[in-house]
């Protein structure tokens, strides 16, 4: 389905799939001319093929970028909306975008690691629009580095750039390279920005450092592991494997603690295992948190918690196929039904190296 050399071309009907659900799906006028978002994505996907960037690019480079381009906007139906002074909007299109695009891509089994590169791009792929105007723009490019590469990135965006008919076209085409200008000072554009040590990322990207290459003292006090996963994915047969030695705060055993079905509210279970895990760090214990943990909003607290107690953080993110994921999950002792999977993998966003001194991905 990727087009290759000699011909480059593109099989319209091996896409229609992806391609047919924008049909009729409108844009702003002021930015997309050329018209609805099927419209708009072949034009982009067309110029993509013809650039010397995309034709040089490796086999792997060229389907992460050519699934990036196709599936940038798959989230605009969903997302866009009329306003009242009659502008059409698509507010959280790529976030939205690049969770969509996970599931899509979990189910046709595409390799992980190409997969979460895809979705990176999709998540971000509006970035290089303004990033240079923002007020700590290092930063951000920094932190897209450590999941795709930035110049992938520049290459989506200059295809949704160009892949369109608008006035500021050429506005955005400078801001695109003044993008790859930044990433490659700060030597990100094709590879992960080196950091001195996993916490000196740590430190700069999640506790408010201020220099990428500032060496914070290290003096944990002690270690937490944060699992991450859909359930029936594998993470209590790892832990009990695995991480024996460690103390387990375990959402299940604490929701069937306080008689909570999984489809109920969960606050009290939270706070609830929020205090057990406060009694373990005070005593330096060794612990893991054993929860899907499936969105950066939900862990983000929970790794902040856990780094003010002066532990190292870690997270352990645990996958397997789908048809495998049903069937462990029909054979747990606490099932979890399936409608409320469904509901998790609309929020389904895979751990990054940015959120924590390390993060491992465990893909069966």
């Amino acid at each position: 389905m990727i087009p290759s050399a000699p011909s480059w071309h593109i099989d319209w009907d091996a896409l229609a799939t992806y391609l047919d659900p924008l049909r009729d799906c409108p844009q702003d006028p002021v930015h997309h001319a050329e018209g609805d978002v099927y419209i708009h994505t072949r034009m982009v996907l067309e110029w993509l093929v013809s650039s010397a960037r995309f034709r040089a690019l490796d086999d792997d480079g060229r389907t992460i970028v050519f699934w990036a381009c196709l599936l940038h906007d798959v989230a605009k139906p969903r997302t866009t909306r009329t306003e009242t002074d009659g502008r059409i909007t698509a507010r959280y299109h790529s976030t939205k975008g690049a969770v969509m695009a996970r599931q899509l891509l979990w189910r046709t089994e595409l390799p992980f690691a190409l997969r979460e590169q895809i979705c990176c791009l999709i998540r971000h792929h509006q970035i290089p629009f303004f990033l240079v105007d923002q007020d700590d723009p290092r930063r951000r490019a920094i932190e897209i580095s450590l999941s795709a590469r930035c110049d992938h990135l520049a290459l989506v965006t200059e295809a949704d750039a160009r892949g369109r008919h608008c006035a500021d076209q050429a506005r955005l085409c400078d801001q695109i390279e003044l993008f790859r200008a930044l990433c490659e000072d700060e030597r990100c554009l094709s590879t992960p920005y080196a950091f001195p040590t996993a916490h000196a990322r740590f430190h700069y990207l999640q506790r408010g450092g201020k220099d990428p290459q500032y060496v914070p003292h290290e003096e944990f006090r002690s270690e937490v592991i944060l699992m991450s996963g859909l359930p029936g994915s594998g993470k209590d047969r790892l832990v009990r494997s695995e991480l024996g030695a460690y103390g387990v705060i375990s959402l299940d055993r604490v929701r069937a603690e306080l008689d909570i079905d999984p489809d109920e509210n969960q606050a009290a279970v939270i706070a609830h295992a929020r205090d057990e895990v406060r009694v373990g760090l005070r005593a330096g214990a060794q612990l893991v948190w054993n929860a899907t943990n499936l969105s950066r909003q939900i862990r983000a607290p929970l790794l902040s918690l856990f780094a003010d107690y002066g532990a190292r953080v870690r997270i352990v993110y645990v996958e397997v196929p789908e048809q495998v994921l049903h069937a462990q999950n029909r054979g747990r002792e606490a099932r979890v039904p399936t409608k409320v999977i469904e509901r998790m993998l609309e929020r389904w966003e895979v751990p990054t190296l940015g959120e924590a001194h390390d993060v491992q991905w465990r893909v069966g």
